[in-house]
């Protein structure tokens, strides 16, 4: 009996993970689509339940569109390859491990995307969320690091960029790019996208130099928190990038 549940609980495990594997490939096409992507650079990563000193990660040389589940590697967290037929960049695995380790976050999102990497360079390095609506969903969420130290070539900027967040879901990196961390993975790519929309916004509105009309923070709370206690819109869209993305 005993060797019978083992076994059932090793299927279950590893049909977890090809879910896993599919979703985190479904969610870097979807980036791609959307325009987050940088050639093969940055990275996605997923931390595996039952175990999460390892995690699932996107491998390096292939740009966002072309990634398939199969694609994906898994690797722990001092950055040994354990399944998957191709490398993992370093500063990927310094970045995503840390920030899995620290932060104790499922899912980590590193993108280089055009619009939040342009309030990156920026005095402020941040989303004005009292803005739009897209923007106030994020009030209260997000954490500056203007601190760039160069490329993450070691643990030790991957654990200065991981305590940085200090418990925040999105990181701003000055000079750099942004970090989106979720629970889960629909949530965590329904973020993404939106939270590269409200900068669209903000970067489109300071271009006409008309003066700014932000909302109170009341407001803006408010909205974080209607926004935070209603996800079905966050898991209809990832469904619906999986129907029309395949």
């Amino acid at each position: 009996m005993h060797n019978t549940i083992s076994i059932d609980m090793a299927l279950f495990h590893e049909a977890h993970i090809a879910s896993l594997r599919e979703d985190l490939a479904l969610a870097l096409r979807a980036a791609a689509h959307h325009g987050l992507g940088e050639g093969v650079c940055n990275h996605f990563s997923v931390a595996l339940p039952q175990d999460p000193n390892k995690f699932l990660l996107n491998p390096r040389g292939l740009m966002w569109q072309e990634v398939q589940a199969d694609d994906i590697v898994m690797v722990d967290s001092n950055g040994k390859r354990l399944a998957g037929r191709y490398d993992i960049e370093p500063s990927a695995m310094f970045i995503h491990a840390a920030i899995h380790r620290i932060t104790k976050k499922n899912c980590v999102l590193h993108s280089h995307m055009p619009n939040a990497t342009a309030l990156t360079l920026t005095r402020a390095c941040s989303l004005d969320t009292t803005l739009s609506q897209n923007a106030m969903r994020f009030h209260g969420r997000v954490m500056v690091d203007h601190h760039y130290n160069g490329l993450a070539l070691d643990h030790t900027e991957g654990e200065r960029i991981a305590n940085a967040m200090n418990g925040a879901d999105i990181g701003f990196l000055g000079n750099h790019g942004i970090v989106v961390c979720g629970d889960r993975l629909d949530y965590a790519y329904d973020d993404l996208y939106y939270l590269e929309r409200a900068c669209e916004s903000e970067v489109i509105a300071r271009s006409t130099g008309l003066p700014l009309n932000p909302a109170s923070l009341e407001i803006s709370r408010e909205v974080a928190r209607q926004s935070s206690g209603e996800r079905l819109q966050s898991e209809l869209f990832f469904k619906a990038l999986r129907r029309t993305l395949g």
